[in-house]
């Protein structure tokens, strides 16, 4: 990993050795941060009894004042404040930090959190924490979340991650999770690392790396359903959603070893059970006017790049689906799947220039949720989840037509662009 971030700290307790770390990134978070610890400390606490506990907020120099308030929390536990230098943003260099403080430490476990939860709760570290005691070096969570929550898990990391490397890791982006000291350090020394990598994309670099590499991966039921701070998809997770896909993208074409040789899924252990929570998740608002809007504008926008790069038979669905009123906008999951293995196949052709690819599969994003919301508008979350369940069989149906496209490669530009290193 080049160019490592010098890091600030702040150890007032001047913490040289931790058996267990609850990391939490941040940027803006002194309104949210406090609970938070608060929940992290009675968990380490009562669930990790002779270890040697350490809280850690990872942040990018908030100006808000998350460190006053992160370092004025009472706890028990010690803490350690550490940001990224003024001007450097995003989540993945916070937890390069957190990489760097878990290998300094010689920590076993590190359970990371995010910053703005409502709904943690002490029990959360005890199941993202006690799998790595066990024999687990990476631990995602389970919980319910609105059928319209984690539109870019369910359309794109869950079945393309599942498809191609195996494990059925049902959030794989979702933000609270644990890994050993093992993995940190894999983490810390592993070269492929991108701006991406840096920001969003931390994510599902993260458990991609942890599932190719074969390290023992399990689930965690994490109780109640996440909530934090909602957004609407439609108008808030166009910059996440190109980070998350660019750097999944670039995976599959590094790994590319680890994966073509690939079965069927199959299902990973699960640590404890469901508790059979009555809460129901937030409601996150949905504008398909933006959606439809961003589809039809994005066809017309994109259409020459698309011709390029995806399959004339599924471009041809996509057209119709183009001319369809906003609440009948369809098209099927097997077009998406295989719309998004073209572009797979592209991106690592260098057909194009990244970033200009990349943009151009926003309104496809878009419009696929605008199918999803017209397909399970009036289904309940049993049938949704049944529904997701097909969509990743028909993924993995289709990746013998992955593999087709991937060893038919196309002839690239004068320019190889695959290693541009182009800004979001």
């Amino acid at each position: 990993m080049e160019n490592r971030l010098e890091a600030i700290f702040e150890n007032p307790n001047r913490i040289t050795r931790a058996d267990i770390i609850v990391g939490m990134p941040s940027y803006n978070e002194a309104d949210y941060i406090p609970f938070v610890t608060k929940m992290a400390d009675q968990g380490l606490l009562k669930y990790f009894p002779g270890k040697r506990p350490l809280i850690i907020n990872v942040d990018n120099h908030s100006p808000d004042g998350t460190k006053y308030a992160f370092l004025n929390t009472s706890t028990t536990v010690p803490k350690v404040y550490i940001s990224s230098p003024a001007g450097v943003r995003g989540k993945g260099n916070n937890l390069r930090n957190l990489f760097r403080a878990a290998c300094e430490l010689h920590a076993e476990a590190v359970v990371v959190v995010d910053a703005d939860l409502t709904s943690i709760t002490p029990q959360w570290i005890q199941y993202l924490g006690e799998p790595l005691f066990s024999g687990f070096d990476y631990v995602a969570p389970i919980y319910d979340r609105h059928k319209y929550d984690a539109s870019i898990t369910n359309h794109f990391c869950y079945p393309m991650i599942r498809t191609l490397f195996g494990p059925r890791i049902r959030q794989p982006i979702g933000g609270d999770f644990g890994f050993s000291g093992k993995l940190a350090k894999a983490y810390w020394a592993e070269g492929l690392w991108s701006e991406q990598a840096g920001g969003y994309g931390i994510d599902v670099w993260m458990t991609t790396i942890a599932v190719a590499k074969k390290f023992p991966v399990c689930q965690t039921f994490l109780g109640a359903p996440k909530s934090h701070r909602v957004k609407d998809p439609a108008h808030h997770l166009k910059n996440m959603f190109k980070q998350v896909i660019w750097t999944l993208f670039d995976l599959i074409q590094a790994l590319e070893h680890c994966w073509q040789d690939t079965g069927r899924s199959y299902p990973t252990p699960i640590f404890g059970f469901g508790l059979g929570e009555n809460e129901k998740p937030p409601v996150p608002s949905l504008d398909t006017g933006h959606l439809y809007e961003t589809f039809v504008n994005g066809y017309d926008r994109h259409h020459s790049d698309w011709k390029k790069i995806i399959s004339e038979d599924n471009l041809k669905e996509i057209r119709k689906a183009k001319k369809q009123p906003k609440d009948q906008v369809y098209y099927s999951s097997q077009i998406w799947c295989r719309t998004l293995f073209d572009l797979a196949s592209a991106y690592r052709d260098g057909i194009m220039p990244q970033k200009q690819l990349v943009d151009s599969l926003v309104p496809l994003y878009y419009s696929r949720m605008l199918c999803f919301y017209n397909k399970m508008e009036a289904v309940d979350t049993k049938e949704c989840e049944d529904y997701i369940e097909n969509i990743n069989r028909v993924f993995e149906g289709e990746k013998d037509y992955f593999l087709s496209r991937w060893h038919t490669k196309k002839t690239r530009g004068t320019i190889d662009t695959r290693h541009e290193n182009n800004q979001n």
